[in-house]
């Protein structure tokens, strides 16, 4: 009998975490790797912060987290959506996403529950799964489709062992975003199968241009077989402050909720009340508007700048990645981002980290400068120069 479980071995190591340790030990890389926005918490929102320890709030809070932040969230959500959540039972505050989507899938599954994933899809989801007694059923999803899973392409993944579908939209890493037809679709066939449905909204508020975010549970009869995730980090520049939030029916989330009462007790105070902030002060709102312009003229030029080098790239229209076919190389992704990093200083993540489907991709955040892309664009062509 071994000492480390069959499900942690099963799980390997972080393929984004692996590279980019490696990456930061190295002088005068310009990275295009961690998903984390190059911003500052804005100023109204960690003087929040800032308050509340001076206050004395130093205390755990409800496990549940601050009655006030799930009153601004429903109010937010209601907002920004038009689905209503009752904060006293139906949200929950979490250490960032990544604790909702732990809590979400423990909460439902039993051993050998199957979860339809489509991919490339975030580093964490198959991984969440496995740990929690479960199975993936991924779904590749297509660069000719602009990385748009179907609702035709789920359903052929059911089967009798299947109990939940987790999408993330808008994606990491593709930055593909599902149109309102195509979710009502997929609501279709998780109504006919009886799926729940777990959507991770976390990049929610930053998608650009015509294109606009469709939360799921807002779609007809969604709302009671949905646990909708999110949080604070992407859109408000709070990665470090660990604040998420899951929203679901009474029934999971007080699944969800005991989980947490047993393994976090309650998400850190302060970072409630700088999310109190963020949700509720105009300046804040302001905040991600501008720094949503920003991201957006960033895509631009990475966008264009890839596709000027030979590195064919769709349009994505959310979150903050681009995706590009690097076959062009003549190299596998690993092996490009490897002798890119060595040779030209420059940090992307292999699209293979993100599962099957993103072979032949890497990932490029544009979550950094203006300047510091363009000097990567150089480098990169630089050495497309030297290996085409």
């Amino acid at each position: 009998m071994g000492r480390i479980s069959a499900r942690v071995e099963q799980v390997p190591a972080s393929g984004i975490r692996k590279f980019f340790d490696i990456a930061a030990s190295m002088p005068e890389v310009i990275s295009l790797g961690i998903g984390e926005p190059d911003f500052v918490t804005p100023d109204v929102i960690r003087e929040a912060g800032i308050a509340s320890l001076q206050r004395g709030e130093t205390k755990y809070t409800s496990n549940s987290g601050t009655i006030e932040l799930r009153r601004a969230l429903a109010a937010k959500l209601e907002q920004l959506y038009g689905v209503s959540y009752n904060p006293d039972n139906e949200l929950l505050i979490t250490v960032g996403v990544s604790e909702a989507l732990y809590l979400a899938l423990n909460a439902i599954l039993d051993p050998g529950d199957e979860v339809i994933v489509p991919q490339p899809s975030f580093v964490a989801y198959p991984a969440e799964v496995i740990l929690a007694g479960g199975v993936v059923a991924p779904v590749p999803t297509w660069f000719e489709q602009d990385f748009q899973v179907t609702a035709a392409e789920i359903e052929a993944a059911v089967t009798p062992r299947t109990k939940a579908l987790l999408i993330g939209y808008p994606n990491n890493p593709t930055g593909a975003v599902l149109s309102r037809q195509r979710l009502l679709e997929i609501a279709q066939v998780a109504e006919r199968h009886d799926l729940l449905v777990i959507s991770d909204e976390i990049y929610d508020r930053l998608v650009y241009g015509d294109h606009q975010h469709v939360c799921f549970s807002s779609l007809p009869g969604m709302k009671d077989r949905t646990i909708l995730l999110g949080g604070m980090s992407k859109n408000y520049a709070m990665t470090g402050w660990r604040i998420g939030y899951a929203a679901a029916p009474p029934d999971l989330l007080g699944a969800m909720r005991k989980i947490h009462q047993y393994t976090i007790m309650s998400a850190p105070t302060t970072g409630q009340a700088a999310a109190l902030a963020a949700l509720t002060d105009p300046r804040a709102e302001e905040a991600v508007l501008a720094m949503r312009a920003s991201y957006d003229r960033r895509r631009r030029l990475i966008v264009d700048g890839l596709n000027s080098i030979g590195l064919t790239c769709f349009e994505p229209q959310g979150a903050f990645y681009a995706f590009p076919n690097i076959t062009a190389s003549g190299m596998d992704e690993e092996t490009f981002a490897w002798t890119l990093l060595e040779e030209e200083k420059v940090a992307v993540v292999p699209g293979s980290a993100f599962g099957e489907a993103g072979k032949g991709f890497v990932r490029c955040s544009y979550a950094t400068s203006l300047e510091k892309i363009e000097q990567a664009l150089e480098r990169m062509h630089r050495f497309l120069r030297r290996h085409g």
